[in-house]
């Protein structure tokens, strides 16, 4: 029912983090960078992927919805609501169960492609030593 609007919430919160990281990482002192440091991507590109994934997967729910009639383009947008009280009740649990284990997914499959990243740029430098 409307379970992709917690990865939509979650997308803007990240985009703003974003945005505020690319900020800081402008005023920085490149001079000031560890050069032992393996990771040379910054971290506001590290969140724009993770903003990317969790836009994407919102994009793709909302088209679902509205196929199946669940969302519409007419105030109050989410049928659930114009429904009554006991629709509304079952589109919160919705958001609170499917909303938030989407979330926690994506989040999670963006963490494990870090440290993947990571995992393989250690292993290039250990070959590069060798």
């Amino acid at each position: 029912m409307a379970c992709f609007t917690v990865t939509t919430v979650a997308a803007i919160g990240v985009g703003v983090a974003r945005h505020i990281v690319k900020h800081h990482e402008k005023k920085a002192d490149p001079t000031k960078v560890d050069p032992i440091k393996l990771d040379t991507l910054p971290t506001s590109k590290k969140l724009g992927v993770l903003e990317l994934a969790l836009f994407g997967g919102s994009f793709i729910l909302a088209g679902e919805h509205l196929i199946h009639g669940e969302v519409s383009f007419k105030f109050p947008w989410l049928t659930a609501v114009s429904e009554g009280p006991e629709k509304v009740n079952e589109m919160l649990v919705e958001m609170g169960t499917v909303g938030v284990g989407m979330l926690l997914i994506i989040v999670a499959s963006w963490g494990i492609g870090l440290l993947i990243r990571k995992l393989l740029l250690k292993r290039r430098a250990k070959l590069a030593k060798e």
